[in-house]
């Protein structure tokens, strides 16, 4: 997969579904999601914002991802939401994936995101985070392209 390829370089609404395990439950919550990247680059950056909404919980999470200083292998992340501010990571691209890391001791947070193309396009995604209390969250599901007529995976 080429960089341009990547999930990320797809401006439009991009859609998932998923399950998000909390170590201070170990109950499975369902969570749906909503990505809306941005269709113009500016400056070689890329805009998107995340919505994500989890079962049982009745605020929205607000994500905003900037994606820049590509090059053949990797390129650098910030992600800013009210609970964490602004925090920058180191992103990869290989061959049908793309991931990235943030790692703040300052704030005591850090995590990965890896999302996998599958052969319909969607892609599997799993991530994991922990806080300062070493409170971690695993993340599974899947996201696909939104199209015009349907809002789930065919």
């Amino acid at each position: 997969m080429k960089m341009e390829e990547c999930f990320i370089f797809e401006p439009g609404t991009w859609l998932g579904e998923g399950k998000v395990r909390l170590t201070v439950s170990e109950e499975e919550l369902k969570y749906v999601t909503r990505w809306n990247i941005d269709k113009s680059k500016k400056n070689g950056l890329i805009g998107s914002m995340q919505e994500v909404q989890i079962t049982g919980i009745p605020d929205v999470m607000l994500n905003q991802f900037s994606f820049y200083e590509f090059n053949e292998e990797n390129f650098k992340v910030q992600l800013e939401n009210p609970t964490i501010g602004k925090i920058i990571g180191i992103g990869i691209y290989k061959p049908k994936l793309i991931a990235w890391e943030f790692r703040r001791n300052d704030l005591g947070f850090e995590g990965f995101e890896m999302y996998e193309q599958l052969p319909d396009g969607s892609y599997f995604m799993h991530a994991e985070y922990v806080s300062q209390d070493e409170f971690r969250t695993h993340i599974q599901g899947k996201i696909w392209k939104k199209s015009i007529s349907t809002t789930t995976p065919s």
